[in-house]
């Protein structure tokens, strides 16, 4: 089992899920995170973690849908181990619906 980002990070990204990863299994990109299943070793500590409570056990519905994205995105994206900042408007964006289409293709830019 391992833990999937879904849809509500989009456009958040807090990123506070990252720091408490003890096997750094998080990829960043533009505006979205995702974990590697490869590398999760469903510890749990994250998902607590998350403001935006957009991380769930692969074995939730509610994950379903993400688990490939974030397969697919921990291979191209950048892994991030540290805590960054968010973007400015990320409040105004939680809890908001319907954001998957919102959701960047590209990398995270240091």
């Amino acid at each position: 089992m391992t833990y999937v980002v879904t849809e509500n990070c989009i456009r958040c990204k807090f990123m506070d899920c990252v720091e408490v990863c003890p096997v750094d299994c998080f990829y960043a990109g533009e505006n979205f995170l995702v974990i590697n299943p490869d590398e999760c070793i469903d510890c749990g500590v994250c998902e607590p973690e998350c403001p935006a409570e957009a991380i769930f056990p692969d074995s939730d519905d509610r994950a379903t849908a993400w688990a490939e994205l974030n397969a697919s995105y921990s291979t191209k994206w950048p892994n991030i181990t540290r805590k960054g900042t968010p973007p400015a408007d990320a409040e105004e964006w939680k809890d908001k619906p319907g954001k998957a289409d919102l959701l960047s293709p590209e990398p995270h830019k240091a």
